[in-house]
């Protein structure tokens, strides 16, 4: 049976725009004016008017998190709130009194930027947060993602102090006392993640519908997105199930080409094991590339570079893996097929990303 929509502005890729299109078992077979596709019509298809509608193809978005996305829309959006510090401050105040959240509950917000700061461009700390309130653990992630400051009370309840030792591939930073200042890079944010209460299966695929609802609007049809590390507390395989549950459903709106990232060489031998590798799956989800995040972002001041920052002599950035992780773990996913994608920002990962490729 063939659906033919007709009386619509549909955009092919080249203009004139043409009137109407017909559409049989999932591929489009005609795109032309209303005449041609009615002239298609047989018995028991369907017609639909698009009343003047403007029809274009989905867009694709090719870097996703749909999952944190997802988890982000519960949070204070302060995207919109990062003209000042002391705005970002009376911006949670208020997040916090219209959200009256549970005592003790976790207070979370994305999308701070220090460098659009009108009043201090620095980072904000914990005594900033602090400002804000001691009777809930509160965490703000930057916009990039790859930094995050926790207020006082976060760093009481993750046991953080001066003696924690720093994590390999990140970093909390210490003030003039040695003591933790509330900011945390890269790795060292699982310090504070692995705190955050953990999601079942079904608050996830809750955070997948809301966040494909949201890309849907945006005309965003399918997206290559990494989510099986979404939250350090959750077994990939739980993120697995949630969309293969949406899929069986018939509730996802949003393909999925899933970047599959891991981070040492055990687990992802034990992932391709199980049968899991790129292609594996269906139209509407299916498993991509090896992902990996080889530093950080230049806004966080962890994209490892070959010399130090101009604005901070003190550090070259943050290197997530060593040139031997790479090797190992690019060398595996090549000899079994996979696909592999790094996230590289600083020249001087790149030199170790396109070694190991090399090799």
């Amino acid at each position: 049976m063939r659906t033919i929509y007709r009386n619509g502005a549909v955009y092919t890729g080249e203009l004139p725009l043409c009137q109407a299109f017909v559409v049989e078992d999932g591929r489009f077979v005609c795109a032309g004016t209303d005449e041609d596709a009615l002239a298609m019509k047989e018995s028991g298809d369907e017609v639909k008017d698009l009343k003047g509608r403007f029809v274009c193809a989905g867009f694709n978005d090719s870097h996703m998190h749909l999952l944190n996305y997802g988890n982000a829309l519960r949070a204070a959006d302060l995207s919109q709130h990062t003209h000042s510090l002391a705005g970002m401050k009376e911006y949670m105040k208020e997040f916090i009194r219209e959200q009256s959240p549970k005592p003790g509950a976790w207070v979370r917000g994305r999308g701070w930027n220090h460098d659009y700061f009108e009043d201090e461009k620095r980072f904000p700390n914990c005594h900033d947060l602090d400002m804000i309130s001691t009777d809930y653990p509160i965490c703000l992630t930057r916009t990039c993602g790859h930094a995050c400051v926790v207020n006082t009370m976060a760093l009481h309840l993750a046991g953080i102090t001066g003696n924690t030792p720093q994590v390999e591939g990140g970093l909390y930073e210490v003030d003039e006392s040695g003591e933790p200042n509330g900011i945390f890079r890269e790795n060292a944010m699982d310090l504070i993640y692995g705190c955050l209460p953990e999601p079942a299966k079904e608050d996830i695929k809750e955070m997948i519908l809301a966040a494909s609802k949201a890309l849907n609007r945006y005309g965003v049809t399918s997206s290559q997105t990494d989510d099986l590390l979404a939250f350090n507390n959750v077994p990939y395989e739980r993120v697995l199930e949630a969309y293969r549950e949406l899929d069986a459903e018939g509730r996802m709106t949003v393909r999925v080409y899933e970047q599959s990232q891991f981070t040492n060489l055990d687990v992802l031998n034990g992932f391709v094991e199980k049968g899991y590798n790129t292609g594996w799956g269906n139209h509407w989800f299916k498993i991509g590339p090896l992902k990996m995040l080889g530093d950080g972002s230049l806004g966080a001041r962890s994209a490892y570079l070959s010399q130090p920052y101009a604005d901070d002599a003190s550090t070259r950035g943050i290197p997530i893996f060593t040139r031997q992780q790479f090797e190992d773990m690019v060398g595996y996913a090549n000899s079994h097929g996979m696909q592999v994608a790094v996230h590289a920002i600083g020249d001087g990962i790149l030199d170790d990303i396109l070694a190991a490729y090399e090799k």
